[in-house]
């Protein structure tokens, strides 16, 4: 069977990988020169790796946290889909071999000041996911659990089983350190990260609306809630200059689900005109029920 892959297939791929290999050399970087030096557990299966490694140091970083990945991927495999999982795969691997090469590569740092240990770990944390996070995949962990979870009890947001996992890594991380400073620490990483995160990808404000011109807005809404868990309203349109006849979908989401967003209708049609804009406040299923 023959396989078409256009130009614009290949360039996305090597973007992708490009984005891929810088983000996940700056958060292995944050990892082997600031956390791990100073016992201090971030977020997710990153977090219980550096616990893990701690309490066998001769297994390393990166293969601890590919042996903890394997299992949550083989379980989304069969419940969230082969295309997920190939592609957060290929990302887990490239991170676990990363972690174990600029580990090797870069001396680390043992800090008076943890504050501030802190703060550059969760700076160089927030940048190098946020750039996995801008091609619409992730490192794996936790939030492949709260996908796990989402798609078995859909009345449970995935941002709150995200939340209550990594709370359960800190905790665990403090109590193998034996320092309750150490989770207090990682809960400066964890703000900082998240922060820097929202920043770079999706701005400052507490939604997004967007506004998507198309000719295939039958199928691109049928996609989009299929695929995610927002709604979506068709207004039909009429071009002032060709007088050709559109439809207008609109659809408000959270700003971590921007990029999934676009990268859904550009696939459907690359041609679609998308307007974003702020949505300071949105109200409704989904959202906050009042003010």
């Amino acid at each position: 069977m023959k396989i078409n892959v256009s130009k614009n297939d290949v360039l996305s791929f090597l973007k992708d990988n490009i984005l891929w290999l810088i983000g996940c050399s700056i958060y292995s970087i944050s990892l082997n020169c600031f956390a791990v030096p100073n016992n201090i557990a971030q977020s997710g299966i990153s977090g219980l790796a550096i616990v893990g490694n701690y309490l066998f140091p001769a297994i390393s970083l990166g293969a601890i946290n590919f042996i903890l990945n394997v299992p949550l991927l083989v379980a989304a495999y069969f419940y969230i889909g082969k295309k997920f999982v190939g592609k957060t795969l290929w990302v887990v691997a490239m991170l676990s071999i990363l972690l174990n090469v600029w580990g090797k590569i870069l001396p680390p740092y043992h800090g008076t000041d943890k504050i501030l240990v802190s703060l550059i770990s969760g700076l160089l944390s927030g940048v190098g996911l946020a750039l996995v996070i801008m091609t619409g995949t992730t490192t794996g962990g936790t939030d492949i659990i709260g996908r796990l979870v989402h798609k078995k009890w859909q009345h449970i947001p995935i941002g709150r089983v995200i939340m209550i996992s990594d709370a359960v890594v800190v905790i665990t991380a403090a109590a193998v350190f034996r320092n309750i400073e150490s989770a207090l620490y990682a809960v400066i990483v964890i703000f900082v990260s998240s922060a820097v995160i929202d920043k770079i990808n999706y701005g400052m404000g507490n939604g997004k609306m967007l506004m998507i011109i198309t000719d295939k807005g039958g199928e691109m809404s049928r996609e989009i809630t299929h695929r995610t868990p927002r709604g979506v309203t068709i207004v039909p349109v009429e071009g002032a200059y060709t007088g050709e006849d559109k439809q207008m979908l609109v659809c408000v989401m959270r700003n971590h689900e921007v990029q999934k967003m676009t990268k859904i209708i550009k696939s459907i049609d690359p041609n679609t005109f998308i307007i974003v804009s702020e949505a300071n406040e949105i109200l409704g299923k989904g959202f906050r029920k009042s003010i």
